[in-house]
């Protein structure tokens, strides 16, 4: 069992963690400071530590109305993946979705991040869209939970 301790980031340091996670997993689609606070305010933002060391972050949108589909998007360093940190991250995602009301799981995958891909696709999930962002090369692919 690790020391694993994931909580809400409440203040500056936590939320610029999540940022640094979010940003070194996606360089692509960088987040301000500011961009993350407001994102705090419309997802359930997480951040993962072992001890003081960052692990990872997640982030899981709320079910739409219409479709009852939450995004969960659990992202581990890559120092630190394959210790069942992800799986963490993931499987306290999946409950708050639920809790929330999803019938529907998503998540959203930079497609250059091969580890984030076989993740996804080993806990269950499939392609069902692949798009790029306005002025970005890299596609996104969007997977269900089957």
């Amino acid at each position: 069992m690790s020391d694993l301790r994931i909580q809400q980031p409440d203040d500056d340091v936590t939320l610029r963690d999540w940022q640094y996670v979010h940003n070194t997993i996606i360089p692509t689609h960088l987040l301000s400071i500011d961009a993350v606070r407001e994102r705090a305010q419309r997802h359930h933002l997480e951040v993962a530590y072992v001890g003081d060391v960052l692990v990872g972050c997640s982030t899981v949108r709320p079910p739409s109305d219409d479709t009852m589909t939450a995004t969960l998007i659990a992202r581990v360093l890559a120092p630190h993946r394959r210790q069942g940190f992800g799986e963490d991250l993931y499987a306290r995602g999946l409950n708050h979705a639920r809790e929330l009301g999803a019938k529907v799981i998503e998540t959203v995958v930079l497609s250059s991040n091969e580890d984030g891909l076989r993740f996804a696709c080993k806990h269950g999930f499939t392609e069902i869209e692949r798009y790029l962002l306005p002025g970005e090369t890299i596609p996104w692919i969007d997977l269900r939970l089957s």
